[in-house]
């Protein structure tokens, strides 16, 4: 009798837990837990229910409708990087790609798209010569990828030889591979009655494949590929479309997606997406989205590219997959730009075809909206069915000593002073020079041309010396010498004895170059060249507070007072924590204030007035945030000692006599570099920031000068399309030289 009533009991109570969950779902529309728990409830009702008909209810819910490449292979350089691919996880998201597209071109512009599945496998570049294919390629990092072509060879959908004789020259075709899942099953079948490990999605199974070092085992794998875009192509005119180039692929005997359709407009791309979205589970392949391609190629070249993605194309992402576990524990970890990220410790759950047991919490800001703790039950999901994170808690079910999540004051890594500058999400180390978690990177970037020019000193070789704990920081790089630097992995004693010269002429620096070195985070070459040349000193730039720099207005003096004197006396905090909701009194304006008065208390028997602060020094481009940043780097004692190091070891640099640009002809001018010119770019570069002038790196119709050298490309195009003066060598020399630069 216990077992019925038991039975009983728990009907009743998953009655109740799905009568919830509808109304959280369908009324509120604030769904608590995932559709696959719910599922799961659902289905362990019906279960009791077939077994116990008694026990079913007019009422029950199941009687109701609810409404970086591998060393072992060799190196390829892509002629044309391969790019990435924006997302968009909603409808809304895509609507703003689409009136983005449509704002960037003419309003007569007709943009049609091609559409086509996001197939979940691995990108691959085809070289074809003559017709014959020649090369395959992983995209690796986008530049530089994994040479697999005895492996590709094994694949029986890629052809080796074109068909026709229509063909260009050299054609580069991008797609992906992938293992569809009959193969799949069939695989992992296999890998069962072997005794060997199985793979845990179709993905993985193709990645793994495909990077056999045996090509012999590639050829067991069930892979297919489709073909989605172009690489190079030389002697050939392409179609004036992506969906013609892609028929123009097919007729060449290369796979592409029978799914491929053109969408007139937004409105037949939702209808596509949704019609893909209905049929995902019967296709062949696993896909995880669909991508949305501008169908004109002329207005492809119009829209361009930004970063690593195109802006004529998006992938419209899937609801990720999603799944109940606990939050067992929050770390924070470091990144190499200093930045804090929460990370749960959850426990191990299968999401999305893998193992979870990490998961990013983004920031506090997230974690402070989404009300989480450490012991809560949390929904999972892999973001893009990639990325691990921390969706929401089930407050529901959430403990009594469920504990609250709280930013550390001090760096886990280096005991670093932790700050949050005001606009930033997240929270940063400040030991950038010091912190064992930046210090790879700091080392890099102190290295890298633009900055200290140490010759010789490539990455492999600063994560060598970091590894090796021979160097702790960018001072210690000159104490170095050629005995410890010989004993390194592929360094000898010659090119140990480079290094250490190249150690040596790096002392020799300039000041703008030296500040840019130390990786300040948001200052550029720009901005060190004009602190700099404002200042003229390291000491100078040391000395720096931010009552030198900061303005505190009367408006903002006003409104903060009258906050400060509404809140009650326990609710006074230190002006270094200021309130979230101080849109108008950034945190470089509180601690402005902190630095004066030492509580709330004597700040608020000030006036108005007297809190008014007017910089006393003004360098170009230097704001309230950047000017925070700049004033807590040099405030560190950590960052100080390495700066003192730095100086005992040798570095140095000549004075700066301070230029007068006011009367220049070429201050507050814009200009373009492009193409090969007899000296280098930085050169000119320097010499016209010297005389007052911008440089930047694309051309707009803000542009004043584009100066074009030998084999200038698309910058030349658009600088000639918007109407920009374009000067040659000779030109920009006689501009500098009448301005005495």
């Amino acid at each position: 009798m216990s077992d019925l009533f038991a039975e009983e009991a728990r009907a009743e109570e998953l009655r109740k837990l799905l009568q919830y969950h509808n109304h959280r779902y369908y009324v509120l529309d604030d769904p608590e837990i995932p559709d696959v728990e719910y599922d799961k409830l659902l289905r362990e009702l019906q279960q009791i229910e077939a077994d116990r008909p008694d026990l079913r209810t007019i009422d029950s819910p199941t009687q109701r409708v609810g409404g970086a490449a591998l060393d072992a292979f060799e190196q390829v350089t892509h002629a044309i990087p391969m790019l990435s691919l924006d997302n968009a996880f909603d409808d809304d998201e895509f609507a703003a790609f689409d009136q983005r597209v449509k704002d960037r071109l003419s309003r007569s512009a007709t943009v049609r798209y091609a559409a086509e599945p996001k197939l979940d496998g691995l990108a691959i570049s085809l070289r074809y010569e003559q017709g014959v294919l020649v090369q395959a390629a992983t995209r690796g990092d986008g530049t530089t990828g994994e040479n697999v072509t005895a492996n590709v060879r094994t694949i029986g959908s890629i052809p080796l030889r074109l068909s026709g004789n229509d063909y260009p020259e050299v054609l580069e075709v991008r797609g992906e591979i992938f293992m569809p899942k009959a193969g799949f099953d069939a695989l992992n079948e296999r890998q069962r009655a072997k005794g060997e490990k199985t793979f845990a999605n179709p993905r993985n199974a193709a990645a793994g494949s495909l990077r056999q070092l045996d090509s012999k085992i590639t050829a067991t794998r069930p892979l297919a590929m489709y073909c989605y875009g172009l690489g190079e192509v030389v002697g050939h005119s392409m179609a004036t479309s992506q969906s013609e180039n892609m028929r123009l692929l097919a007729n060449w005997g290369l796979p592409t997606s029978p799914e491929l359709k053109v969408c007139k407009d937004s409105a037949e791309c939702a209808a596509y997406f949704a019609s893909i979205g209905e049929r995902r589970d019967g296709l062949a392949y696993d896909i995880d989205g669909v991508v949305f391609k501008v169908d004109q190629v002329e207005l492809q070249k119009q829209l361009g590219f930004v970063a690593r993605a195109p802006r004529w194309a998006i992938a419209q992402k899937f609801p990720a997959q999603e799944q109940l576990t606990l939050l067992e524990a929050v770390e924070f970890q470091v990144g190499r730009t200093g930045a804090l990220t929460p990370v749960a410790r959850l426990k191990p759950v299968f999401v999305g075809g893998v193992t979870v047991s990490n998961a990013t919490l983004h920031n506090m800001d997230e974690i402070e909206r989404k009300d989480i703790r450490v012991g809560d039950t949390v929904i999972v999901r892999r973001a893009g069915d990639v990325i691990p994170e921390v969706v929401s808690a089930v407050l529901s079910d959430r403990p009594d000593d469920a504990k609250p999540i709280h930013m550390p004051e001090q760096c886990p890594v280096c005991e670093s002073q932790v700050v949050r500058i005001s606009g930033e999400a997240v929270a940063r180390c400040t030991g950038g020079l010091f912190c064992q978690a930046q210090r790879k990177e700091a080392i890099k970037h102190f290295a890298s041309r633009k900055a200290m020019d140490i010759d010789g000193l490539g990455d492999k070789i600063v994560e060598q010396l970091v590894d090796e704990q021979l160097i702790k920081d960018p001072a210690d790089l000159f104490a170095l010498d050629v005995a410890t630097v010989a004993k390194l992995e592929r360094m000898a004693e010659k090119s140990a004895s480079n290094l250490i010269s190249s150690l040596d002429k790096a002392k020799h620096t300039t000041l703008p170059r030296f500040l840019f070195s130390l990786g300040i985070l948001g200052i550029g070459e720009t901005m060190a060249m004009n602190i700099a040349n404002t200042l003229g000193s390291l000491e100078a730039v040391q000395k720096l507070t931010l009552h030198d720099l900061v303005e505190l207005k009367l408006s903002q003096a006003k409104a903060f007072l009258k906050y400060a004197s509404a809140l009650p006396k326990e609710l006074r905090v230190p002006m270094m924590q200021p309130p979230m909701d101080l849109k108008w009194c950034s945190s470089a304006h509180i601690e402005l204030l902190a630095e004066q008065y030492d509580s709330v208390a004597d700040l608020l028997k000030q006036s108005p007035e007297a809190l008014v602060n007017q910089p006393t020094i003004s360098i170009e481009g230097l704001g309230d945030v950047l000017a925070e940043k700049l004033v807590m780097f040099f405030r560190q004692p950590h960052n100080q000692d390495v700066l003192n190091k730095l100086i005992a070891a040798g570095v140095q640099w000549p004075a700066i006599e301070k230029v007068d640009v006011s009367d220049s002809e070429l201050s507050g001018l814009s200009f373009v570099l492009t193409g090969t010119l007899s000296q280098p770019r930085e050169s000119y570069k320097a010499r016209l920031l010297a005389a007052g002038a911008k440089v930047v790196g694309s051309v707009s119709k803000n542009t004043n000068y584009l100066v074009a050298g030998e084999s200038a490309g698309s910058k030349l195009s658009k600088a000639e399309s918007l109407g920009v003066p374009v000067l040659d060598e000779a030109a920009i020399e006689a501009m500098l030289a009448k301005s005495g630069f």
